[in-house]
């Protein structure tokens, strides 16, 4: 309850924002025998950190933030949930794509086009980085074009050398290698828009701290234990990034006067 007011504001500013990251991690919530597997998300930005506990169904993404951000591009990885809410503009995590190409050159280490469609990611990250620093509003298009094209005929190589199988489940990396062909806008959106991380690190990094507790003491006693801890910790994290002391701001909480994030001037 200390912290309610200030989760309500965060969970607004995070609808109101234009880029968002988002993840979902598995934890243990429940006593003993009776622990079940439940799913924290979380949505932030570099300044707002939002959680939500639930399972990882459209119920529970419908209950999270989604349906409210027509219009915002959130960053995620290929779950399929994310996709049912029409009014998203997508932009997959290049890292979980690179991920499933090594496993791929892994899987299959005489083929080519893995490498050459992780590389092109990679290139494509490190030139959206330099061009961020250099204050441009995009990748250069000449330096850009190279990267994509590269990034197109690597697609195009690997479905002439994965081909679909007929009446049968699809082998995992011919899903990828079409998820990669269907979703080339979304994979690629960041090039054009530096606004837009091409990664959902943010999010990852905001789940870390859940990770680590499941590790170290397993799991939380209840589902309200797990919902006050992770309300509270999104609090302290948005306060944090705002460059407030988290003592006092839980301090400050327990006052009665929690910190509250700073409401933007309209653009």
């Amino acid at each position: 309850a200390a912290v309610a007011d200030a989760n309500k504001a965060i969970r607004a500013l995070i609808i109101l924002a234009h880029v968002v990251c988002a993840d979902e991690t598995p934890i243990r919530v429940g006593p003993g025998p009776k622990s079940r597997k439940r799913y924290l998300m979380v949505a932030c930005t570099s300044l707002l950190t939002y959680y939500f506990l639930g399972d990882r169904d459209t119920d529970t993404f419908r209950a999270f933030v989604f349906p409210d951000m027509d219009g915002a591009v959130v960053v995620h990885d290929r779950y399929q949930v994310y996709d049912k809410f029409p009014g998203l503009i997508h932009q997959l995590c290049c890292q979980h794509l690179i991920r499933d190409c090594e496993d791929a050159a892994q899987t299959y280490p005489a083929e080519h086009w893995p490498v050459q469609v992780r590389e092109a990611l990679q290139g494509l990250i490190h030139a959206a980085s330099t061009a961020r620093d250099q204050g441009l509003p995009a990748i250069p298009p000449g330096i850009a074009a190279l990267f994509i094209k590269a990034f197109e005929h690597g697609v195009i190589l690997g479905l002439g050398q994965l081909p679909r199988r007929q009446g049968r489940k699809q082998l995992k990396h011919r899903a990828l290698l079409e998820a990669l062909r269907d979703r080339h806008d979304d994979i690629l959106r960041f090039a054009h828009d530096l606004r837009i991380p091409p990664t959902s690190n943010d999010a990852e990094r905001d789940l870390r701290p859940a990770k680590t507790q499941q590790k170290i003491s397993g799991r939380l006693r209840s589902e309200q234990v797990t919902r006050n801890r992770y309300a509270i910790r999104g609090y302290i994290s948005t306060a944090g990034k705002h460059g407030a002391g988290i003592l006092t701001a839980l301090r400050d909480a327990l006052a009665g006067n929690p910190w509250m994030p700073p409401i933007p001037d309209p653009p």
